[in-house]
C-alpha cells in the first residue's frame, strides 16, 4: 500500500470499483463509519463538531457523525448548504443524519466543542486554480484555532491542495487525517503534510489489484520498494565484490568528502578511496585508516584512476571547490562508462552553463540537491515537487533526488518515490555529504542508482531517528550499522 494518487487516479479506481459491484455511497458509508471508528479508537468521548461541505466529503461527515451518535457521543452538525441542496450520495449520507443541521459559517459557535472533524472540502481543494478558503470559512477555522480544538480531518485537511501539498494559510492542521484507500500527494508534501498530523488509510472496497492496474509511478518511500535490491554479503564476498567507491576529495572543505567516503564504507563498499590534492593529503590519510587515499593533483591523475574499471562508483561535489578543476574531473568521469553520485558545488561549477553537464548524463547518476542548488540548474520551475523533480530528471536526464524533510527521487521514467521519514535533526552540517556517501556506497555495491537513492535515504532518516536529539553528521554515520541489523529483521 505505498502507491500515492492523485485526483485522476482516485476518481478511475472508483469507478473500476464501481463497475466491480460497489457502488459510490458503500464506499461511501464505509469511509465514514470507518473513520468514525477511527477517531472513537484515538479520541475519548466527547462533544463532537461535524463541518460538512458541499460535496462527497461533507457526505462523508454525515455518515461519521451519525455513526460516533451510534456510539453515543454528543454531536452537533454544520454544513455550507442546506440539506435539500446536496446531491448524489451526499444526499443520501445526509439523509441517514436524524439531528439537526446547523449554518456552517463565522457565527457558528465552537464553544464546549471538544473535537472537530473537518469534512469541509477533502480532495476536492484546488490551489492550482488560485480557489482560497472562503472569509467566513477562515475565520471560523480562526476561532477553532484560537480555542486550540483538536481537529480530524477527513481525506485531507481543507484547505490543503491534495495534488501538491500546497496549503491556504488559514487551513486547520488536524491532528489526524483519516483518507481513503491510498495517500494523495498532499499528504506526503509539504505543507500539506505537516497539517495532516498522523495519517491513517482506510480500506473502502477498492481492491489492492484494482490499484495495481493503474500503474501509477508514484510511492512512498519504504523498504518493501527496494529490500530486494539490497546488497548483502554472504560467504563468498571478499572486498573486491563489495565494490570500490572513488570519492573526489577538495582542497579546502576536507570534511564533507571524509564524511561522504565514510558514510559509503559503512554503507557497505568494500573499498573506498579518497583522491586527494598533495596539499590535503596528510587530513585524509589521517582521517580513517580504512579509507584509502590516492595523491590527484592533476586531470590526468583523476582519469587514471576512472580508468581502473574496480572503481565502480564515483562521487564528485562533497567539499571539491567550484573552479575549473572540477567541472574538467566532471566532464572527465562522465565520458566513461561508471555510475555515481553528483553532489553540492557540482551545481554551481555548472549553473552558467547546465546544458554541458545534462549533455553527458544519464540514468547512472543521481544528482543530489537541496532547493537553492536545484534552482542553480533549473531554474525557479513551477508545479509541485514532485512535478518539478520530474521536470528536472526528464531535462538532465539522469535521476534527481531534490532533499528535504518531503524528499523527492524522480527518474527520466516517470518514477517517483517520496521519502516522509526524515526528521528535523537532519538540517545539520554535512549530512547531505553522509547521504551522498550512502548512496555511492550502495551502487558500488551493484544497487541499481534509483534504488541506491531511496534506500540511502530511507536508512539516512532511520538513522538520524535512531539517534535522536543533539544530531550530528558523524552520529548519522555512526548509527548506519544499527539501523541496518534492524533493516535486515524485517522480512
Amino acid at each position: 500500500m505505498f502507491e500515492i494518487l492523485n485526483a485522476a487516479e482516485m476518481k478511475l479506481a472508483e469507478a473500476r470499483a464501481t463497475e466491480q459491484g460497489v457502488s459510490g455511497f458503500e464506499m461511501m458509508t464505509a469511509a465514514g463509519v470507518a473513520a468514525a471508528e477511527t477517531i472513537a479508537k484515538t479520541f475519548k468521548p466527547r462533544p463532537v463538531l461535524v463541518l460538512c461541505g458541499p460535496g462527497n466529503n461533507g457526505g462523508d461527515g454525515f455518515i461519521v457523525a451519525q455513526h460516533l451518535k451510534k456510539l453515543g457521543w454528543p454531536l452537533r452538525v454544520a454544513c455550507m448548504v442546506k440539506r435539500d441542496a446536496l446531491k448524489g450520495d451526499a444526499l443520501l449520507a445526509a439523509q441517514q443524519w436524524d439531528g439537526e443541521i446547523e449554518a456552517l459559517d463565522s457565527n457558528l459557535s465552537v464553544h464546549k466543542t471538544g473535537l472537530v472533524v473537518d469534512a469541509v472540502f477533502g480532495t476536492g481543494f484546488d490551489m492550482e486554480s488560485g480557489r482560497a478558503l472562503a472569509p467566513e470559512l477562515a475565520l471560523l477555522f480562526d476561532k477553532i484555532r484560537t480555542r486550540k480544538i483538536p481537529v480530524v480531518a477527513i481525506d485531507i485537511p481543507s484547505g490543503v491542495d491534495a495534488a501538491t501539498g500546497a496549503a491556504d494559510p488559514a487551513a486547520l492542521k488536524a491532528r489526524l487525517t483519516a483518507t481513503f484507500c491510498r495517500k494523495k500527494y498532499g499528504h506526503v508534501l509539504l505543507p500539506g503534510k505537516s497539517l495532516c498530523g498522523a495519517v491513517s488509510v482506510i480500506d473502502i472496497g477498492i481492491t489492492d489489484e484494482t490499484i495495481a492496474a493503474l500503474e501509477t509511478h508514484c510511492f512512498e518511500n519504504a523498504p518493501a520498494l527496494w529490500l530486494k535490491h539490497f546488497p548483502r554479503p554472504n560467504a563468498e564476498s571478499h572486498k573486491y565484490t563489495r565494490g570500490h567507491a572513488l570519492v573526489y576529495g577538495g582542497a579546502k572543505r576536507t570534511g564533507a568528502a571524509c564524511l561522504a567516503a565514510a558514510a559509503a564504507q559503512k554503507t557497505g563498499a568494500g573499498l573506498v578511496t579518497i583522491a586527494a590534492p598533495e596539499k590535503a593529503w596528510a587530513v585524509y590519510s589521517g582521517y580513517r585508516a580504512s579509507l584509502m587515499v590516492d595523491e590527484c593533483d592533476d586531470i590526468e591523475t583523476w582519469k587514471a584512476l576512472l580508468r581502473d574499471e574496480r572503481k565502480n562508483a564515483v562521487l564528485l561535489g562533497c567539499g571539491a571547490g567550484t573552479d575549473e578543476r572540477l567541472r574538467d574531473a566532471v566532464n572527465a568521469t562522465l565520458s566513461i562508462n561508471k555510475s555515481g553520485v553528483l553532489d553540492a558545488d557540482v551545481f554551481t561549477v555548472f549553473k552558467d552553463n547546465p546544458q554541458e553537464l545534462f549533455a553527458k548524463l544519464s540514468p547512472q547518476y543521481v544528482l543530489t540537491p537541496h532547493e537553492g542548488e536545484f534552482e542553480k540548474l533549473f531554474g525557479a520551475l513551477e508545479g509541485s515537487k514532485t512535478g518539478r523533480a520530474l521536470k528536472a530528471a526528464e531535462t538532465a536526464g539522469a535521476i534527481i533526488l531534490l532533499k528535504g524533510a518531503d524528499t523527492v527521487i524522480a527518474a527520466p521514467d516517470g518514477s517517483t518515490v517520496i521519502n516522509t521519514g526524515a526528521p528535523p535533526t537532519l538540517a545539520t552540517a554535512g549530512s547531505g555529504d553522509v547521504l551522498a556517501g550512502m548512496i555511492a556506497g550502495l551502487i558500488a555495491q551493484g544497487m541499481p542508482p534509483f534504488m541506491a537513492a531511496c534506500a540511502a535515504v530511507w536508512l539516512h532518516g532511520a538513522a538520524a531517528k535512531a539517534y535522536g536529539p543533539g544530531l550530528t553528521a558523524e552520529d548519522v554515520i555512526s548509527h548506519i550499522s544499527q539501523t541496518l541489523k534492524l533493516l535486515f529483521k524485517r522480512p
